[in-house]
């Protein structure tokens, strides 16, 4: 059990009280608001159960935290690329066919196996001892994936992600050549309504935007440089579908695209994410090298 405490300033009377906690950067708002309903704040020696309450100036607030819970997924000693790692992040290089957290069909040999085993200084995030998964790639996706290590930091990301202040470009082959140097996909996508595990442009689908520039021509191929402005699902691999140009090797949205030459695994790496640390402040560019799969192809396809 550890205790935070917090004197409120004259600025903050009148909050309410899980807001004004999770100002103070410790706690995420749903988080203090576990903590008061379970009578673990109290003000002034008072125990406190309503999130709503207000607080008053010069009051203090004492917070006992529990001890984070283990989750029930097993830590796995399985190789993973670490990129970056300090007290409140970690940066990996998540490789293709890895699923990022463990569901039906994948209960273990995940990303979230490996980084229980691997990283250290894991903080309890909504109350459980686990990384933060913030957000995710496809399983034969590659690239990179930060990982939040504490409820602040995990607030901080997400908040980044919502307000599409982080950068993240992707390198991909797709099917034929390009007709223009660069351009910009702006098309909604939904659930795809006849196969509800595929997602397509749709009308009545969530705003989209994908940007890309072609980095080099190819032999019945190009390989792009693609920004994303948003964050929709399958969003790179549905938008170059939609304009004619799939990703090669994807075996859900162009499973009978043929190629001269064997394209050896879906060809889209999420390859640079730039951020702003959630607590130093600092904005951060991680790079995750592009894999040898893409070289080998690239020069096979080579004009």
């Amino acid at each position: 059990m550890s205790r935070l405490e917090y004197r409120v300033s004259p600025e903050e009377a009148g909050k309410r009280l899980d807001q004004f906690l999770a100002e103070r950067g410790e706690l995420t708002r749903s988080r203090a608001q576990t903590l008061i309903r379970d009578g673990q704040v109290t003000v002034d020696g008072e125990t406190v159960l309503k999130p709503s309450q207000t607080v008053t100036a010069d009051v203090l607030a004492l917070v006992d935290v529990p001890e984070p819970k283990p989750v029930g997924i097993a830590p796995q000693d399985i190789a993973i690329e670490l990129l970056y790692e300090d007290d409140d992040i970690a940066v990996v290089n998540k490789p293709a066919g890895m699923v990022v957290h463990p569901a039906a069909g994948n209960e273990d040999g995940t990303l979230v196996n490996a980084l229980l085993f691997r990283l250290s200084g894991l903080s309890g995030i909504g109350g459980e001892m686990r990384p933060g998964i913030v957000h995710r790639l496809d399983k034969d996706t590659s690239g990179v994936l930060v990982i939040a290590k504490n409820d602040r930091a995990h607030q901080g990301l997400s908040e980044q992600f919502k307000d599409r202040s982080m950068e993240k470009h992707y390198r991909t082959i797709v099917s034929g050549q390009m007709k223009e140097e660069q351009g910009l996909i702006d098309a909604p996508i939904g659930r795809h309504k006849l196969d509800r595990k595929k997602m397509a442009v749709t009308d009545d689908g969530r705003p989209s935007q994908t940007e890309w520039k072609l980095l080099a021509p190819l032999k019945g191929a190009s390989l792009l440089d693609v920004h994303l402005l948003t964050g929709r699902t399958h969003q790179i691999r549905v938008h170059m579908l939609s304009v004619g140009h799939p990703v090669l090797g994807d075996r859900i949205y162009a499973p009978k695209l043929k190629m001269p030459v064997t394209v050896p695994r879906l060809m889209l790496h999420a390859y640079s994410l730039e951020l702003t640390h959630p607590v130093s402040g600092e904005r951060l560019r991680f790079e995750a090298p592009l894999p040898e799969a893409f070289g080998i192809l690239a020069q096979k396809l080579s004009l």
